[in-house]
C-alpha cells in the first residue's frame, strides 16, 4: 500500500462521484477484498488529495444522509493517468525480473 494510496483512490473515483464509504467499499470489490482500508486512513488522504488540488468534494444527500462527495479534478485526471503509467512502467521492470524465463532451447 504504502506510496500507492493517492492513485488507489484516485482510481476508485475515474469517471463517477462517491462519498468516502463508497469509496472503501469500491476498493473492496475491485481489489476482491484484499483491500480493506480503514476509514482513519481514506479521509485524511481524501481531504490531503483535495488540498493539492487532486479531488473536489461537495455536501450531498445520500439516503436521507449528508455526505461529503468526491470527485476528480482536471488535475486529478491528469495524475492518475501518469499513476497509471507509472504502475505500467514499474511492473513492466518488476516482470522482467520475478518471471522465469524460458529455457534455452
Amino acid at each position: 500500500m504504502r506510496g500507492h494510496l493517492d492513485a488507489l483512490l484516485l482510481a476508485s473515483l475515474d469517471g463517477r462521484e462517491l462519498h468516502g464509504y463508497a469509496i472503501i467499499e469500491a476498493l473492496q470489490q475491485r481489489s476482491g477484498g484484499a483491500l480493506d482500508l480503514p476509514t482513519g486512513t481514506v479521509y485524511p488522504a481524501l481531504r490531503r488529495l483535495e488540498r493539492a488540488g487532486y479531488v473536489h468534494s461537495s455536501w450531498s444527500t445520500v439516503g436521507g444522509r449528508q455526505r461529503r462527495t468526491y470527485r476528480l479534478t482536471h488535475s486529478g485526471v491528469q495524475t492518475l493517468q501518469a499513476e497509471r503509467r507509472a504502475w505500467r512502467e514499474f511492473t513492466t521492470a518488476i516482470e522482467g525480473v520475478l518471471v522465469k524465463p524460458p529455457a534455452p532451447a
